[in-house]
C-alpha cells in the first residue's frame, strides 16, 4: 500500500523529493505518516480538505481490497526554537 499512496501523492508535490511515507503499526491498523516541504502541506490538503480526503478514501478503499486496515496522517515536524 506504501507504493500505491506514493504514486498517488507523487504529482501533488512542488517538491517530491522532500516526501517522506512512513508507515507505523498501531493495533492492527496501518497508519502512514506523510512528511514533507511545509510549502507543500497546503497543496496535499487542498481546499476545505477536499485532496487529502480523497487521498483518504483511496486509500481506504485499496487497502480494504486486500483485508487491510489503512489509515493516513501528515505530520509537520516543527523546527526547535
Amino acid at each position: 500500500m506504501q507504493s500505491f499512496l506514493e504514486y498517488i501523492v507523487d504529482d501533488v508535490f512542488q517538491k517530491p523529493e522532500e516526501l517522506s511515507v512512513t508507515p507505523v503499526e498501531k493495533n492492527g491498523l496501518t497508519v502512514y505518516e506523510l512528511r514533507m516541504n511545509p510549502a507543500d502541506v497546503g497543496r496535499i490538503i487542498g481546499r476545505d480538505g477536499v485532496t487529502i480526503n480523497a487521498i483518504r478514501s483511496l486509500l481506504t478503499a485499496g487497502s480494504a481490497k486486500k483485508g487491510l486496515h489503512c489509515s493516513l496522517e501528515i505530520v509537520e515536524d516543527r523546527p526547535n526554537p
